[in-house]
């Protein structure tokens, strides 16, 4: 057989494709000319999707941030990520009501330095099934999110984009 190695004999390398998820990340890069840099993990724990934050090059103050629909940061605005990740087509909200996007996360808060850390469980959002934040975008915003306006908050311009990956476990 020399060098011949039996297909049937490899690991499928889709395999992973198809089991559950514990750990995804998200690199956030800057829109056209900004600064903003980032990374958020996310990892399944038993009381949900722990969330951790770690962003810099931010104006002081608070940021809204978002899981949006498309793994897509093609545009020089970010558009291309389009909406908010909203399966169940509900309204807009902070990320610890019942009613809410699945895509709302709420505000960071950036020091005077511009950085900022946050952790949080999430008891919405999942990284298995049909609703799987896996392959959509992460987006921070220019503003605050007020938590309230329709439909996402009115928080201004997207200022850095990542998308959500699986990440190694």
């Amino acid at each position: 057989m020399g060098m011949f190695l039996d297909a049937c004999t490899q690991p499928d390398p889709h395999a992973s494709l198809s089991e559950p998820t514990s750990k995804a990340i998200c690199v956030l890069y800057p829109a056209e000319g900004g600064k903003v840099t980032g990374i958020i993990f996310f990892e399944k724990v038993s009381e949900g999707i722990k969330v951790t934050v770690d962003i810099m090059g931010l104006t002081p103050g608070r940021h809204g941030f978002h899981i949006h629909e498309f793994g897509d940061c093609s545009a020089k605005d970010l558009s291309s990520a389009g909406s908010h990740f909203n399966p169940a087509m509900k309204s807009h909200g902070a990320p610890t009501d019942e009613m809410r996007h699945d895509g709302d996360m709420g505000n960071v808060v950036a020091d005077e330095s511009g950085k900022t850390h946050l952790e949080y469980i999430d008891r919405k959002i999942t990284l298995d099934g049909e609703n799987s934040i896996i392959g959509r975008a992460v987006i921070v915003h220019e503003k605050e999110d007020d938590l309230k306006t329709q439909p996402t908050g009115n928080a201004g311009g997207r200022i850095a984009c990542g998308v959500i990956g699986k990440a190694k476990e």
